[in-house]
């Protein structure tokens, strides 16, 4: 519900107090595109509300195909209210073209972007820290009793950055009253909160470990993209988009709906890199094998590349404004004679 509007990001009253993900975004957007680009065109993140009248319109979708909000994207009538249809991975282009019937001719696929920095290195030094810097409902409530039990054998610090306060929706989180009140128990448990991105990088410049057991399926996931271009090494497992986000630099497991089968499978996956993690950190290989990841990751997701990809969109949509008034003199100058 995020909009840009003639190069200015837009909010309404659910998202005025949002710094999700899709906002982000939209920021990012408005930053590194050119501004002259941005005139006269609307571009939707998300969820459509209102269609501003003589613009070119733009949709980008970051919800699952399943998402009531966006079922109207079946009916072809609602999708010529758009120039364009992005999606922000190709699972969910595909996902949307089984579930909603959309042509794959009428949409893009564009991927998520972020501003990159150079790698630093971690610290060899003392425990060995994990974080977890998404929403709680996406996989906290397993990661907390595995990394309890890890705990057990190993010197670990979680840093955990996890609230529906980045949406706005504080109030949402009080169903994980129980799950909060675990974790403040724990001596080697910082919850944090929610916090702004910045402060989330620099603790992932710190980071050794994103533990990601997810259990909601993501369309992209900015969590994962921040993790890999820091050089955190990613536990995962291989839901939604996450295979094709991460691009083979983490450590997938099989997703399975049992929640206690999934627990297990993701703390096999943790317990026994733990050993192999902290012998890289004593011999000091960790980060050079980090610091690659890093870089390939950078490469993908620098919004300084992925710019150009709108920049081309925007131009093709403004081109075809233009064409359509070209080929419209034509016929009434064929039609004169």
């Amino acid at each position: 519900m995020t909009e840009i509007i003639n190069g200015k990001v837009v909010y309404n009253e659910l998202t005025k107090n949002a710094n999700g993900g899709t906002e982000l975004m939209a920021r990012r957007m408005v930053e590194y595109i050119p501004s002259d680009l941005l005139e006269g065109v609307q571009i939707i993140h998300s969820r459509v509300r209102d269609l501003q009248p003589d613009v070119k319109r733009i949709l980008v979708c970051h919800d699952m195909a399943n998402d009531p909000e966006i079922e109207r994207l079946g009916d072809p009538e609602f999708r010529r209210n758009f120039d364009q249809i992005i999606f922000v991975s190709n699972w969910q282009q595909h996902t949307y073209n089984m579930v909603l019937g959309v042509p794959f001719a009428e949409s893009r696929v564009i991927r998520n972007g972020i501003t990159t920095t150079e790698f630093k290195p971690k610290d060899n030094e003392g425990p060995i820290r994990l974080i977890y810097h998404t929403t709680p409902h996406r996989g906290l409530e397993l990661l907390i009793p595995a990394f309890i039990e890890a705990s057990k054998h190993y010197d670990l610090h979680l840093d955990v950055f996890s609230s529906f306060d980045a949406y706005g929706w504080g109030e949402r989180d009080q169903q994980y009253e129980e799950l909060f009140n675990l974790i403040s128990e724990q001596n080697n448990i910082t919850n944090h909160g929610f916090q702004t991105n910045e402060v989330i990088r620099e603790y992932l410049d710190k980071a050794h470990i994103f533990a990601y057991p997810n259990i909601w399926p993501e369309t992209s996931c900015l969590a994962a993209i921040e993790a890999m271009c820091s050089g955190v090494y990613m536990i995962n497992s291989n839901l939604g988009a996450l295979p094709e986000t991460t691009s083979g630099l983490t450590d997938m497991y099989g997703f399975t709906e049992n929640m206690n089968e999934h627990l297990n499978r993701f703390f096999n996956v943790l317990y026994h890199r733990l050993d192999a993690i902290r012998n890289a950190l004593d011999n000091d290989v960790f980060n050079s094998k980090m610091r690659t990841v890093a870089s390939i990751a950078s490469n993908i997701y620098n919004f300084e590349t992925i710019k150009h990809e709108w920049i081309d969109v925007l131009n093709q949509v403004k081109e075809k404004r233009w064409m359509c008034g070209f080929v419209l003199i034509i016929i009434l100058v064929i039609e004169t004679f």
